[in-house]
């Protein structure tokens, strides 16, 4: 048996093994010296790894008495979650570098929140969850403060610190109502105990962890440690806040609502609704006052994760599998647009400033263009792939029945797309100012452009993603 459970979660297993064994390994020898090594080490594990899941992975199977599940729709979120974990360790190896951050703890710390994030999506229990988020969120805690000689760093990851704690306060008061009335931890125990009526504390303790979920995918109105973050952070670790962790935090409220309350959709699809429209208006409106691209990148995060939420609270596999197509999709769209903040500098030093990108153009002109591309496709203009994720959504919203809130995320849509055509009116027709060195490492330019041209050419078939992404909603919604 349990060698049964240990195969199940080898994976797990082998990233974790990893970290500690290169953490013992760097301090007992070069330490900052071999950072880069260890950055490139961890990358290659997480493709291998995900190569390994890709591959091998087949049918559902459960370990420790079902506390984990290892299913298609776990591995979907997996490969998902440690392709754009190696993509945004090595394309800020180099700014990492330049900007004196080389700490050899940062890849490890990175791998470990890696490990949470796949407990996380593969979690049957609810003691399973809370030690995959905690595992997630201690280490991205550190990383946030990474740039110890900065106030805003310190900032960053003292209010992620703080507000992190808030919702796990509430998510653990959550568990504990529903443990309380259902009398099991299990996702298929809670289940099967609300054949009849179900009753009002349960109710409360779904909503509460509901709730501080949402403080993790940065859903509104529990998103106002974003922005702060986003901005204080040092830019390589705020594109991992903007990709990994948010699939992993939507698979895992994937997995509670259906799982555990799959019988109930009525009940939790309007608390989902309701933050998904909130999330969307929220994200499109206060992100047109933004001057600082991180802070306006914050914003967006919090107005997509409304649209991947209209998914979810439609309740059924069309819905999950909507969810699972634009979360992939939203990860391609933010490592190419990271990759293009981290080479914006003047003089040797970072400038976040939008106006600074007034007649790009003129001096780079293919990375406008990748940067057009990648602009309109996080807008939904047509015919990027960027439009397809939220006709995805926006389609199983009306075949769910809820056809207020696909217009509502169109309004959002329009509203939003103003402050991602600014971006474009700025490089192609705004003042002549002082231009910007954007200098790009080839594994920086590699993945802008390689990520704006999946935004073109991912119009043929999402490069086989939809059939991947409705076999692991099958396997969610049973």
């Amino acid at each position: 048996m349990i060698a049964a459970d240990i195969s199940t979660v080898l994976p797990e297993l082998v990233i974790v093994v990893w970290a500690m064994g290169a953490l013992l390994f760097a301090v007992y020898t070069g330490k900052d010296k071999l950072t880069p090594a260890l950055t490139w080490g961890t990358a290659g594990l997480f493709l291998l790894v995900a190569l390994w899941i890709g591959i091998a992975g087949t049918g559902a199977t459960t370990a420790f008495g079902g506390m984990f599940i290892d299913d298609a729709f776990a591995r979907f979120a997996k490969i998902v979650v440690l392709v754009s974990a190696a993509a945004v360790l090595v394309m800020g190896q180099d700014y990492v570098q330049r900007r004196g951050l080389n700490r050899f703890e940062y890849p490890l710390l990175i791998a470990l929140s890696v490990v949470g994030m796949m407990m996380m999506v593969s979690s049957g229990d609810l003691m399973a969850l809370y030690m995959g988020l905690e595992l997630q969120s201690l280490a991205l805690y550190v990383v946030a403060s990474l740039r110890r000689d900065s106030l805003r760093s310190t900032e960053a990851g003292l209010k992620y610190f703080v507000l992190g704690s808030l919702s796990s306060g509430m998510l653990l008061y959550g568990a504990s109502l529903v443990y309380g009335y259902s009398g099991t931890t299990l996702f298929s125990g809670i289940l099967s105990t609300l054949g009849g009526e179900v009753p009002l504390g349960l109710l409360f303790g779904l909503v509460f962890m509901l709730a501080g979920l949402a403080f993790k995918v940065s859903a509104a109105p529990f998103h106002m440690w974003t922005p702060d973050v986003y901005e204080g952070s040092p830019t390589p670790v705020t594109a991992f806040f903007a990709t990994a962790p948010k699939v992993a935090a939507m698979a895992l409220l994937g997995r509670l609502v259906h799982d555990a309350f799959g019988t109930i959709p009525g009940d939790w699809g309007q608390v989902i609704a309701g933050m998904a429209v909130v999330s969307m208006f929220l994200g499109a409106i206060a992100a047109i006052g933004q001057r600082d691209i991180k802070r306006l990148m914050a914003y967006s995060s919090i107005a997509h994760m409304g649209y991947a939420m209209i998914g979810l609270a439609v309740g059924t596999a069309a819905g999950v599998q909507a969810m699972l197509v634009y979360m992939a999709i939203y990860v391609t769209m933010n490592v190419g647009t990271f990759a293009f903040i981290l080479s914006m500098e003047r003089d040797g030093r970072p400038v976040t400033d939008i106006q600074s990108l007034n007649q790009f153009s003129k001096t780079e002109p293919t990375k406008a263009l990748a940067l057009l591309l990648l602009m309109f496709s996080l807008a939904g203009v047509p015919p990027m792939v960027g439009f397809f994720g939220k006709f995805y959504v926006l389609k199983a919203a009306v075949d769910g029945g809820m056809t207020w809130l696909a217009v509502a995320g169109a309004v959002a849509s329009v509203i939003g797309a103003f402050y991602y055509l600014r971006i474009v009116f700025y490089m192609y027709f705004g003042k002549e100012t002082e231009g910007l060195d954007s200098k790009m490492a080839p594994v920086q330019w590699a993945l802008m452009m390689g990520s704006a041209a999946i935004m073109l050419l991912g119009i043929i078939n999402l490069f086989g993603i939809e059939p991947l992404a409705a076999a692991a909603a099958d396997a969610l919604v049973r």
